[in-house]
This record gives structure tokens, C-alpha cells and sequence, in this order.
């Protein structure tokens, strides 16, 4: 059994032992139901036609189902979760909708000062409107025949429950939002997400949270990359949403870096999510594109747009892009060969703006998935424009697979990144280590 094969088998049992049943498609949809890959995405996912002004603005809420719940003396374990939908603004200044969750966690927070705010940026879940977080928190385990989605980021949030931290997580742009495509990788579309959900958070009627409840952001991966954008943003677009300090883990902050790097790995399908959010973002890119994808290519992206990782892992794993382009070259040399393209990407890279608050940014020495070389010079970069940076190398070996050397270190360091959250949200400053660095690998 392939590696991929052996990791996907392995969460899917994990899955099973904590008592997740796998979904069946829904075989009668409702008439104005979105169906993605024979998943039904319920009706709270079309966004209204009109939205509000304010940026975080909750649009509507309803309860969620928790699949992993157990009842306690104070209320259900870990705790009772409300489904949202709110409003955010993408790259190019349009108004969008996006949805997540908040969990307002039943453990009593004994921390200093009241119960605090994490917002989860969640790692790659696909581009299907089905493989949304918050829907992985109601169906850790989504399989019908057609698509697999594994709710990964389940566990982090569990986590942070159990000390009593309120979490609210969000599904980015486009992703669970049913009327735009997710626009993977967008750091502008993430970060603005991501600050906004704290503010959609606040808005909740009946929460325990308050004015003065202390804020962080977890993200590794994906979720890596959009709270370390959140960070350096917040200062000009969220002033109002104080953070204590972010962690980042593995932050794909140089794409054109990360481009070379998935290219024929493991997660290659990440490639066809990459190109479609660039083109969601950017239509004036379609006809570059057009003009360099063959058949095969138009249709991978086609497919993959529905995709979640699970699918991409099954059915591209390892693919080459130089199948997909009209003269064999690869999607980095033509992006290296069109201004535009060369010019998108360089607006996409971290770490060319300071964060105001602690950041820790943690990468696995041996991920060649999401380098740990593009990582590392994201903190060196923060440290010389003066952020206040804790660098973490996880010291691994070489595992085999550029799947496992990447998501392997979210395992290994997910306990320290936690407890040095929960440090920052307990008023306890953070001591960077940036005059060390350049001695770290």
C-alpha cells in the first residue's frame, strides 16, 4: 500500500475508533441545495443576495451538531457549536460571504482574565464546497463513493476546548460559501477570513466571551499561511481585533517556492487548487492560463476544483503539471515566463509587513512539501523588520514521503503550540528568539 494510501487509511481508522460513522450522499437534495461530489452542502451555505457593510458582520448563525460529543454534568463535552455565516472583504475589495463555526467550549476557563478566543485558520482541506471545516466538525469522516474528507483539524480544536479556550474556526472564501470558487492560497482572501471570524465571534448573543477577552490564531499548513497574513494585516484592516500572539506552522509564505515543491509530490492536486483561486481571484489571468493548459489540464482543474485532499491524494497523487501545459513545460517556468503571473505570485508572498503582536513560527526541518527553507525565511524576515518571533525547528528525519515529512511535525510540536498560546492568552509575554536565529537550522 502506497504511502498516501497507508496515512489516509490511518486517519480514516483513527476516525472510526473515536466513533465517526462515514456519510452516505444525500439521495434527495433539496431543489435549491448545492450538490458537490454527491454531498448535499445544506442550505445555510447559499449566501443572501445582499450582505451587510460592516466587515465580520454575522449574516446568520444556527447550532451545529458536534459528531464527536459526550454529555457532561455542566453541559455537553467539549462543548456547543454554532454554524455562521458572515461578512469579509477579498483581495480586489468586493464584499463576500464566508462561513465557519464558533464552539463556546463547556470546561471552565481557569486562566487569567475571562474566557479567551482562539480563531483556527484550518490546514488544506480541498476546494469542494463539502470539504468546509465546519462541516468537518459535524462529519469527521465524509465518504460516499464519490469524495473523502477527513476533518483533521478536529483535534486542534479539541484540544484547545479541553482548557476551556472558545474557538471559532473559519472555511475561507469560497470554501462551504456556495456562490464563488475557494480561492486556495489567496493570503489577503485567508487573512481577512480569519480576523473577521473573531468578529463575527464577538457579535454571538449568549457566549461568555468579552470586551476583554485576550485573542490568538492557530494555523499550520494552509492555515500556517493565513494566520501569519492575518498577523502582518491586522494592524491596517482589524485594529480592533487585538491579538496576543498567532502561531504558524509550516506557512507556505514564498509560493513560488512551494509551486517546484508539490509538483509531482504527493499532494500534487494542490497545484490545480492553487491555479483555480489565482484565476477566481483574477480573471484577467484566464486567457495566460487558457493559453498554456492542454486538455488534460483544463480538465484536471475542472476536477480537482470539487475536489477534497483525500480525492487529490487518490487521484493525483504525484501527477507532473508538464502533463497539462501545451509545449511540456512546468506551471513554475511558465509562471516564471508571464509578467503577470511571475507578478500575482509575488504579491501573494509573507513577510514583507510587520506584526504588531508575538508570532511563533514553527517548520519541520526535513518538509518538502511546504519547504522549511521558505518557512525559516519568514521569521528571519519578521525578525529584521523587528517583530517580536519565536522560531520553532522540528527536528525530524526524513520520513520517506513529502506527504508524511510535512504533516508529521503538526503532530509532533500541535502540544507546545497550544501551551504557548495558552501562555500568550494568559497575559504571559513571549521571548523571541530572533538574535539566535541565524544560528537555528
Amino acid at each position: 500500500m502506497p504511502a498516501p494510501t497507508r496515512l489516509l487509511a490511518a486517519a480514516v481508522t483513527a476516525a472510526a475508533c473515536l466513533g465517526v460513522t462515514a456519510v452516505p450522499a444525500d439521495a434527495t437534495p433539496q431543489s435549491d441545495a448545492v450538490v458537490s461530489r454527491g454531498v448535499t452542502i445544506p442550505t445555510f451555505y447559499n449566501p443572501p443576495a445582499a450582505l451587510p457593510a460592516a466587515d465580520g458582520a454575522l449574516i446568520r448563525s444556527e447550532p451545529l451538531p458536534l459528531a464527536l460529543s459526550l454529555p457532561g454534568v455542566d453541559g455537553p463535552l467539549p462543548g456547543t457549536a454554532t454554524r455562521l455565516m458572515y461578512k469579509s472583504t477579498d483581495s480586489a475589495g468586493r464584499p463576500m460571504a464566508v462561513t465557519g463555526a464558533y464552539i463556546e467550549p463547556t470546561a471552565r476557563w481557569t486562566g487569567s482574565g475571562p474566557r479567551p478566543l482562539v480563531a483556527v485558520a484550518p490546514g488544506t482541506m480541498g476546494q469542494g464546497d463539502q470539504c468546509a471545516a465546519s462541516l468537518g466538525l459535524e462529519h469527521p469522516l465524509l465518504v460516499n463513493g464519490q469524495t473523502l474528507s477527513v476533518g483533521y483539524e478536529d483535534l486542534a480544536i479539541y484540544r484547545l476546548l479541553a482548557r476551556g479556550i472558545a474557538v471559532v474556526v473559519t472555511d475561507y472564501t469560497g470554501l462551504g460559501a456556495t456562490d464563488r470558487l475557494h480561492t486556495y492560497v489567496n493570503r489577503v482572501d485567508e487573512a481577512h477570513a480569519v480576523l473577521d471570524a473573531v468578529r463575527a465571534a464577538r457579535s454571538l448573543d449568549s457566549t461568555s466571551l468579552t470586551a476583554g477577552s485576550r485573542v490568538t490564531l492557530f494555523g499550520y499548513s494552509q492555515g500556517g499561511g493565513a494566520t501569519a497574513a492575518a498577523a502582518e494585516l491586522q494592524p491596517s484592516y482589524a485594529p480592533d481585533v487585538t491579538l496576543a500572539g498567532t502561531y504558524t506552522g509550516a506557512p507556505p509564505a514564498d509560493l513560488v517556492a512551494v509551486t517546484k515543491a508539490i509538483d509531482g509530490s504527493d499532494l500534487a492536486g494542490a497545484l490545480g487548487w492553487s491555479v483555480n483561486g489565482f484565476l477566481e481571484s483574477d480573471p484577467a489571468l484566464v486567457p495566460i492560463a487558457e493559453a498554456h493548459l492542454n486538455a488534460a489540464g483544463r480538465a484536471a482543474l475542472k476536477d480537482l476544483s470539487t475536489m477534497c485532499v483525500g480525492d487529490a491524494l487518490l487521484s493525483y497523487n504525484s501527477a507532473s503539471s508538464t502533463d497539462w501545459t501545451t509545449d511540456g513545460r512546468s506551471l513554475s517556468d511558465i509562471v516564471q515566463s508571464e509578467p503577470a503571473l511571475k507578478a500575482f505570485l509575488a504579491d501573494q508572498r509573507i513577510g514583507t509587513l510587520e506584526p504588531a503582536s508575538p508570532v511563533r513560527v514553527a517548520t519541520g526541518t526535513a518538509d518538502d512539501l511546504v519547504p522549511h527553507a521558505q518557512a525559516r525565511a519568514l521569521a528571519v524576515a519578521w525578525c529584521a523588520k523587528g517583530a517580536d518571533v519565536t522560531y520553532k525547528p522540528v527536528i525530524l528525519p526524513g520520513l520517506g514521503r513529502s506527504l508524511i515529512n510535512h504533516f508529521t511535525p503538526l503532530l509532533v510540536d500541535q502540544g507546545d503550540a497550544i501551551s504557548w498560546l495558552t501562555d500568550r492568552l494568559n497575559g504571559r509575554p513571549a521571548t523571541s528568539n530572533c538574535a539566535t536565529l541565524p544560528l537555528q537550522p
